[in-house]
């Protein structure tokens, strides 16, 4: 019953929820991996080219998808983001848990792809409270952040797709029910072992 290949976890919320705090604090647990993304977009100040994304121009992510080298690709304020497939799947084989920080656009496709993904939904504790971290952030004007308001709400109707859904009112707690659900899904009983344990019950009745 050991279980040697590792587990993918799609995070997903609107902008401004906290997931990416959600997901460095698992990422300081040993066997938990980051996948990095492929987009068209400026750095903000203070990322880094191969560590927070791979900074690329439209032309080059558009080869990517003609070749097929993605595993979920989508658009997001009129940028263009991907998970390259290699990388993930590499170490899912390698037993690490992999971790995805995409959009909910990238959730639904990766689970379409991927259906023992466990997608987990970051929610913010209140509308207000997303506008002022929005607000917060200072690096965008007040037309982009009520675009992202309204993003959100259109995200957050898809959450019934989502496996999970974490209110991230406090770090600590938000990070410790995310480890409750990877914990809880490593613990899982293998698909492949159910259908017989199915052909099992139907022999002793």
């Amino acid at each position: 019953m050991s279980r040697k290949k590792g587990r993918l976890f799609v995070i997903s919320g609107p902008s401004g929820t906290g997931k990416g705090t959600v997901c460095a604090e698992l990422l300081k647990d040993i066997g938990n991996e980051f996948s990095v993304s492929m987009t068209t977009r400026a750095p903000r100040e203070g990322e880094v080219h191969g560590k927070d994304y791979f900074f690329v121009s439209r032309d080059e992510f558009i080869a990517n998808i003609e070749a097929g080298n993605f595993l979920e690709h989508a658009s997001v304020f009129d940028n263009l983001y991907g998970t390259p497939k290699d990388m993930v799947l590499n170490r899912l084989e390698r037993g690490y848990n992999v971790i995805l920080d995409i959009d909910v656009q990238g959730g639904l496709q990766v689970k379409k792809s991927h259906p023992e993904a466990v997608l987990i939904f970051i929610l913010p504790p209140s509308l207000a409270e997303l506008r002022r971290r929005l607000e917060g952030r200072g690096t965008e004007d007040a037309e982009k952040i009520e675009k992202r308001l309204g993003q959100a709400l259109n995200e957050i109707k898809l959450i019934g797709e989502y496996d999970y859904y974490i209110v991230n009112s406090d770090i600590d707690e938000a990070a410790a029910l995310a480890r409750s659900i990877m914990a809880a899904e490593a613990a899982k009983v293998p698909e492949s072992v159910r259908p017989i344990i199915r052909e099992y019950e139907k022999e002793t009745k």
